[in-house]
């Protein structure tokens, strides 16, 4: 690593103190020198956990982005102002990781990816269940062709009653949707990694609000309120790719269910296929018999990244500061993201409109 790279935090929540910031605190090779956020002791109390020596703190994110010193913005804020955020740091001339989605439109993942090739710097989106040591090894398989071809594939995020009660997450105006934009958004862009496929062709899908309405319900969060809930509590969808590949869809926050999966994928390819339910599985056909093999993901950590073991999170801020340094594209480019968005717009139209949606 060459050198020091300064970091600025706009908006100072949930997702910056769960993962952004203390990842970052464990690298030698960056300094949060700047937080932001609407409410101004939630920067203060990260700047003074957080950050360097004598970093600033801002209501303000203009304001911040003056600041010529700082080389890259994270934004953890809510998805309807991803964007803006977003294009605002490319254009003052710094790197961007912008938390999932990549934003609450498709026409604002647009813009950003738009902005991002114009000015030149670097634009990743915090997809980080690719990171697991899961998602590596699997990664690893389907690049090495050993599934073949991938023409089916589901895309899990089921919760059974995991309906996040704090923050903006049932405002539909800020979020821009529930369950398939908050997870849905993960078990899809793993999904297409795995499969290398990022051409859809058509989409057909339903978003349901058949338990939000319910009060006093059980929850992991405790009870909502109806009147908040705003957004779907569960979505699925159907997505054919341009090659004929078809890809299931699955999301929800509150579903009467005991198949709870999140963040994960199956995939069927024409020589075999793998699963993420409960470890990692790989099933086939040799000599005429059929095979299933689980993967030990203890063994060795992961080791075909510099041979030791890290948090999911530390390797993803590892990685992306790595491809900034090595002026490389992230593990998650904005293209990738783009697609993302697109397909789960398209959901959301299908299910207000009836209709297939085609590209």
């Amino acid at each position: 690593m060459s050198k020091t790279y300064n970091i600025a935090i706009i908006g100072c929540g949930g997702i910056a103190n769960g993962k952004h910031m203390p990842s970052l605190k464990r690298l030698n090779n960056v300094a949060m020198v700047a937080f932001c956020d609407i409410v101004e002791h939630r920067a203060i109390e990260a700047a003074a956990k957080y950050g360097a020596e004598g970093a600033k703190v801002y209501t303000d994110y203009t304001e911040l982005l003056k600041d010529e010193s700082i080389d890259i913005v994270h934004v953890c804020t809510p998805n309807d102002s991803h964007a803006d955020i977003a294009i605002a740091a490319l254009e003052a001339g710094k790197h961007v990781m912008s938390e999932k989605p990549m934003a609450k439109t498709a026409h604002d993942a647009g813009r950003m990816l738009e902005a991002a090739k114009r000015t030149g710097k670097k634009l990743t989106v915090g997809y980080n269940n690719r990171f697991r040591p899961d998602s590596q090894i699997l990664k690893q398989i389907c690049e090495a062709g050993e599934l073949g071809e991938v023409y089916y594939a589901k895309a899990h995020a089921i919760r059974r009653r995991a309906v996040p009660t704090w923050g903006v997450f049932l405002d539909e105006e800020k979020q821009g949707g529930g369950p398939l934009i908050d997870i849905g958004t993960h078990a899809l862009d793993l999904t297409l990694w795995m499969m290398d496929n990022y051409k859809p062709k058509v989409v057909l899908g339903q978003a349901y609000h058949k338990l939000s309405g319910r009060a006093n319900s059980a929850n992991a969060w405790g009870p909502w309120d109806p009147a908040l809930f705003t957004v779907e509590d569960s979505a699925f969808g159907m997505i054919v790719m341009e090659n004929g590949a078809t890809i299931v869809l699955e999301s929800s926050w509150a579903l009467n269910t005991l198949e709870v999966d999140e963040a994960k994928c199956t995939l069927s390819g024409t020589e075999g296929g793998a699963d993420m339910k409960g470890g990692l599985r790989i099933n086939g056909e040799q000599h005429s018999r059929l095979f299933t093999k689980e993967i030990d993901l203890n063994a060795g950590g992961v080791a075909f990244y510099e041979g030791k073991s890290e948090k999911d999170s530390d390797l993803e801020m590892r990685l992306w500061i790595k491809a900034i340094d090595e002026d490389t594209e992230p593990v998650v480019t904005p293209e990738q993201a783009y697609v993302v968005s697109q397909i789960l717009e398209a959901i959301y139209e299908s299910s207000k409109t009836g209709k297939a949606i085609y590209f």
